[in-house]
């Protein structure tokens, strides 16, 4: 058995550790793609996020992907910003904790993953297809 005492949750710091090492750990195909990806961790999303997504509890929102696809992009556009993914530790921790079946490396790698999925322009039921992990 673990000995909890004097044990602190993950920070942001260590959250978003592991959200580079799933980063490095993508197949050669999408590691430069994913290079230019600038990597946010928060507690929670803003209210604006959440009012954006129609979400009331900000634990229901484990990671964002804030940008245009790039199967959306054009050298027409006007560069408005890097593309961002943002990773939600508190909700990420809890669903950690809720599930108990699985690592916070994997389940952060599982979040990191599936944002940057939007990012190469793949929509939530593209991904679903392909990505068993809810069932």
């Amino acid at each position: 058995m673990t000995d909890w005492a004097g044990r602190s949750a993950p920070g942001l710091d260590e959250i978003e550790t592991l959200a580079e090492a799933a980063r490095a750990a993508l197949p050669e195909a999408f590691a430069a793609l994913a290079a230019s990806i600038v990597l946010r961790v928060e507690d929670f999303a803003s209210d604006a996020m959440l009012d954006e997504m129609q979400i009331d509890d900000g634990f229901e929102l484990t990671g964002l992907y804030e940008g245009i696809p790039l199967t959306e992009k054009s050298v027409m556009d006007q560069p408005m910003g890097p593309d961002v993914i943002w990773l939600f530790r508190r909700p990420i921790l809890d669903e950690w904790a809720t599930r108990g079946d699985i690592t916070l490396g994997a389940l952060v790698a599982h979040v990191m993953v599936h944002e940057m999925a939007h990012h190469f322009g793949w929509s939530d039921d593209d991904i679903a297809v392909i990505d068993r992990w809810w069932e």
